[in-house]
């Protein structure tokens, strides 16, 4: 079973920016599509971004295109999240997940079988 571990969270002022990182165990991370996925207090769980396997392809959240950039390291088993112009509603937990088997991009969480833990993302205004 991969383990993820997501790191980077914190508190941020309104259009300030941080950036996530997301680390897998084992030897086929290369192989997997990623994604980051956010939940925020009493609402569904929402999709931000993912990235095929080798970083050919990526797709994004309607609320977050154009400021946030996905990116991966295969040599490091390291998904990133940039996140620029922050704003309050970017206030969430923020998950990263690999994909269930399939190699192509996915807005849905069913698509995805192993979660990190998730790291929180503060926006303050």
């Amino acid at each position: 079973q991969v383990q993820l571990v997501e790191s980077g969270g914190g508190l941020v002022q309104a259009g300030g920016s941080l950036r996530l990182s997301c680390t897998a165990s084992g030897r086929t991370f290369g192989l997997y599509t990623m994604g980051w996925f956010r939940q925020a207090p009493g609402k569904e769980r929402e999709f931000v971004a993912s990235i095929t396997w080798n970083g050919g392809s990526t797709d994004y959240g309607d609320s977050v295109k154009g400021r946030f950039t996905i990116s991966r390291d295969n040599a490091q088993n390291t998904v990133f999240l940039q996140m620029n112009s922050l704003t309050p509603e970017d206030t969430a937990v923020y998950y990263c997940a690999r994909r269930r088997g399939g190699t192509s991009l996915s807005h849905s969480a069913t698509d995805f079988s192993s979660w990190g833990q998730g790291t929180q993302v503060t926006v303050s205004s």
